[in-house]
């Protein structure tokens, strides 16, 4: 009789070490906190991980950990757009394999507390609507107007240096079509280039943005953006990014 209590005893220890042994599900818990925002600045409405959020300048939001990466759907009536967050290792979980070792580990792997969120901050890219009974074959413009190749300055820096610039248009005039991000190059970037958007005239430029956006590993992303009337009217795009620390 007392072998058995002690083994029941020995038994009931080691579920105790596993469970309390899983650093990772204890301490981190099987989901993180993320800051998300629009890129516009314009409230909206999210699908994260299941759940709805309504999302008004920076507003904090909890996703899933585990091995998949997380897809974030956000729309409003002018703009929708989606941005993805990446998992990477949760480095609590190797506690577990000093305290604990394998049934520990084993634990947050189910639970998925072995990942962490990529960042901690994520910007969603929104992209305008097109508008209702708006034809399709309009959106574009022909390229035959005298603003669509017209030349400026360009002068983006950051620091620190080496972040990745892309560029976008975002358009509320059906003559002129929104685009999606494009690389640009690493800033420094000083170039003297077309801004080669087609349909584009002097009246419809005031409809017309241009949206820069700085990135570098490490650093929180980064938009600043531009009027394309005053941009003809200076004939340059001139931007500094300081870059924040995540």
């Amino acid at each position: 009789m007392k072998k058995k209590n002690l083994l029941g005893v020995f038994i009931g220890m080691l579920v105790l070490v596993s469970v309390f042994v899983s650093c990772a599900t204890i301490m981190s818990g099987t989901r993180a906190k993320v800051t998300v925002s629009t890129s516009t600045g314009e409230p909206a409405r999210a699908m994260i991980d299941g759940e709805t959020y309504y999302i008004n300048g920076p507003t904090t939001v909890e996703i899933k950990r585990g091995f998949s990466k997380t897809v974030i759907e956000a729309e409003n009536e002018n703009s929708k757009g989606v941005a993805e967050i990446e998992k990477r290792f949760n480095f609590t979980s190797l506690w577990n394999i000093i305290l604990g070792g394998i049934p520990g580990f084993a634990i947050d792997c189910a639970t998925g507390a072995i990942t962490t969120p990529s960042k901690k901050t994520c910007i969603i890219n929104m992209m305008p609507r097109l508008a209702k009974n708006e034809p399709k074959d309009k959106v574009e413009g022909l390229g035959t107007t005298s603003l669509e190749k017209m030349i400026v300055r360009w002068d983006v820096q950051s620091r620190p240096q080496g972040a990745d610039i892309f560029w976008r248009v975002v358009s509320k005039t059906p003559d002129v079509k929104s685009t999606n991000n494009k690389y640009l190059m690493t800033t420094p970037y000083e170039a003297t280039k077309a801004l080669d958007i087609k349909g584009l005239t002097y009246e419809t430029s005031s409809n017309v943005r241009i949206i820069l956006r700085c990135e570098k590993d490490g650093y929180m992303a980064q938009e600043k953006e531009f009027d394309v009337r005053m941009v003809l009217d200076q004939e340059e795009i001139s931007a500094f990014f300081r870059l924040v620390k995540e």
